[in-house]
């Protein structure tokens, strides 16, 4: 549908109801921004961070994100007749004005304004905490939920011209030229010098080696370091089709995502040699340096480099060789110019070439999850019946009862092991109310997890003992637990993803798995749901242990860990394909509990208390209790009765 048409749908709903407009316009026009306001407020009390930002430019941001939700929410009233309310959509498809330029500007709105607060405040946190978390929540929102709503209303939604370019061999519309310089480049930029001007960590470190000292400055060659910027920034110009055009832009979105949390999680800094005075290039080789701090490696420099040159062969595949050596000469001069070491080249390179292979990293990675899907064995001794997958639980319950307790301190084993075996009676008695059946029989549910959890937690805290050490520290032993358990899923069948219709899609075969032997969904191309869970869970225990390396406070650690599970979560269940999960209110069961875990971590975050202890090595005699953990897992989740019909004496 072109720009400027308005397709009429029907409500899909109940009219419009005063009381509910009332109260869902005072929750999110109100309650929200204040609640926002109020959590960066705590957490400049709470966290140690400096200020951050510019009053001048936080009002600029500030209004004009303002401006953008309301010429947005105007738009849906005149002309969608409707509000900007998910649970009161508008009649009509608003395709026009700001809705022909963005997909969602209203949510755009809301995160720029929150930047804008956080800037006019110079609030630190308010820039790296609550900014980020409204725009994961915001995308989660629209990826988990409301994009498929409006679908399955509207049908196919009309292109808007501020988007990736589509696949094809034609040469790309100016639009979506520009698109790649709002939606990649400037946000590329940004993220860039965002990361550069953080400050330093207490642990940031050196990438330069003994040999680096050898090499010389070579004043000259600023000039091709800095002719990297127009190399670059010419690319959406001279791409010659929309695929390769495509392939740059998901390429250096995914280098920007990637690279810049890198540079938050393990800092570097290349110190700058020195500037030779009596030479011409001296003050361009000054102008680079005020532009980069310490965000060194890997070189988004060469990174760049080598993506522009990607996209230049693909026009003139002939010169190939010579973008080539133009990526070569931009990576010398990163290092002759004095800016960067032989390791951040080095390290610019290997992510260049993942980022180059990435779908063949995603294939082989989704192939990788179906083998181990089709992996299922099981042994009979007598009435008992050994499953194999129980190894991973096993295995997962150890290693984050190990890294917590490396994390806590040799004191706190017994109670992390302790915490452990509630959260794992938590699960099975959760599972039992929510999805117990008689084909069900031993089910275990994460939420129920937490619960146990919580409710050992609460009760130490009764007696007096604080429980905040062993929470965080089991928080980040949960992010090596939960992968684990995700691949005890993918053999098991459960938490499995709904129908996609991509390559890459895995397909469960195996009989004994709950996919074949519940469902019709045996054989067909499902969303790899756990393999998501994995890989979220993973960057998610990266930032909590940066969180401790770093010393902050124990609740915010939890705090973050409930946040980060909660959007994840959110967005995996909107993949997932069990039928038995309860839908209330247009959203899964469990992403309504997903919010409620992000609000709860929000809260939590601003508690005040002790800073995170330096990691410690493991005592010798902790393999006793690593041991118990391993064994009684196994137990648990890998051990049981077939032939009986008792709750809890089947696993399938």
């Amino acid at each position: 549908m072109s720009p400027g048409v308005e397709r009429e749908a029907g409500r899909a709903g109940s009219k419009l109801s005063a009381a509910g407009v009332i109260a869902y316009g005072a929750v999110f026009i109100m309650a929200l921004p204040l609640l926002l306001a109020v959590w960066m407020r705590r957490l400049d009390a709470v966290l140690a961070m400096p200020p951050y930002g510019n009053p001048a430019a936080g009002a600029l941001v500030l209004a004009a994100g303002l401006l953008v939700i309301a010429t947005a929410a105007v738009e849906l009233w005149r002309r969608g007749s409707g509000l900007p309310m998910s649970p009161f959509p508008p009649g009509r498809i608003v395709s026009t004005g700001l809705y022909g330029l963005l997909r969602d500007p209203i949510y755009v709105g809301a995160v720029a304004t929150c930047l804008g607060y956080a800037l006019l405040r110079q609030s630190g946190p308010g820039v790296w905490v609550v900014t980020p978390a409204l725009a994961m929540a915001s995308a989660a929102f629209v990826l988990g939920y409301e994009r498929r709503a409006t679908e399955a209303r509207f049908g196919s939604l009309p292109p808007v011209r501020l988007r990736l370019p589509q696949d094809g061999e034609e040469a790309p519309t100016w639009w979506e030229r520009v698109s790649v310089y709002v939606l990649v480049l400037i946000p590329w930029a940004a993220t860039y010098e965002a990361a550069s001007r953080i400050g330093f960590a207490p642990d940031t470190r050196s990438p330069y080696a003994a040999w680096d000292a050898g090499i010389p400055v070579v004043p000259w060659t600023v000039g091709i370091y800095t002719a990297t910027y127009a190399y670059v920034g010419l690319v959406p110009v001279l791409a010659a089709s929309r695929a390769a055009l495509r392939r740059f832009a998901r390429r250096t979105l995914w280098a920007t995502a990637t690279i810049g949390l890198f540079y938050l999680l393990v800092p570097f800094f290349a110190v700058p040699k020195a500037v030779p005075d009596a030479s011409p290039w001296a003050g361009l080789l000054l102008f680079e340096r005020s532009w980069n701090e310490h965000t060194s490696l890997p070189s988004f420099h060469v990174v760049l480099g080598c993506l522009a040159s990607a996209a230049y062969a693909s026009r003139w595949p002939r010169a190939r060789w010579a973008f080539a050596a133009a990526a070569g000469a931009i990576a010398v001069s990163a290092v002759t110019t004095g800016m960067h070491a032989v390791l951040d080249v080095a390290a610019a390179f290997a992510a260049t070439a993942m980022l180059m292979n990435g779908p063949a990293i995603w294939a082989a990675l989704c192939r990788i999850a179906e083998a181990v899907a089709n992996s299922w064995r099981e042994w009979r001794v007598g009435p008992l019946r050994m499953l194999s997958h129980g190894v991973f639980a096993a295995i997962g319950g150890a290693a984050g009862v190990a890294v917590a307790a490396s994390l806590a301190g040799a004191g706190q084993i017994w109670w992390i092991v302790a915490f452990t075996f509630a959260a794992q009676a938590g699960a099975a008695l959760w599972a039992q109310i929510i999805e117990g059946s008689p084909q069900l029989l031993r089910p275990y549910g994460y939420f129920g997890a937490v619960a146990g959890v919580v409710a050992l937690a609460a009760a130490s805290a009764a007696t007096g003992r604080d429980p905040w050490l062993p929470l965080a520290a089991m928080a980040a032993g949960a992010c090596i637990t939960q992968p684990f358990g995700r691949l005890r899923c993918l053999v098991q069948g459960c938490c499995h993803g709904r129908p996609v219709e991509a390559s890459w899609g895995i397909r469960y075969t195996h009989p004994r798995s709950r996919v074949t032997r519940l469902s019709t969904l045996g054989g067909v191309p499902l969303h790899p749901a756990p393999l998501y869970s994995i890989l979220w869970m993973l960057a998610a225990g990266a930032v909590l242990v940066r969180l401790w390396a770093l010393g902050e406070p124990l609740p915010f650690i939890v705090g973050c860990y409930l946040v980060l599970v909660g959007v994840g979560r959110f967005v995996e269940e909107s993949y997932r394909g069990e039928p038995q999960t309860a839908v209330v209110g247009g959203l899964r069961l469990y992403q309504w509990l997903a919010i409620a875990f992000v609000v709860c971590g929000a809260a939590i975050t601003t508690i005040p208390g002790q800073a995170a202890p330096p990691p410690h090595a493991l005592a010798s005699d902790a393999w006793v209790p690593l041991a118990l953990v391993l064994v009684v897992t196994y137990l648990a989740f890998g051990v049981d009765i077939p032939g009986s019909s008792r709750r809890f004496s089947r696993l399938v």
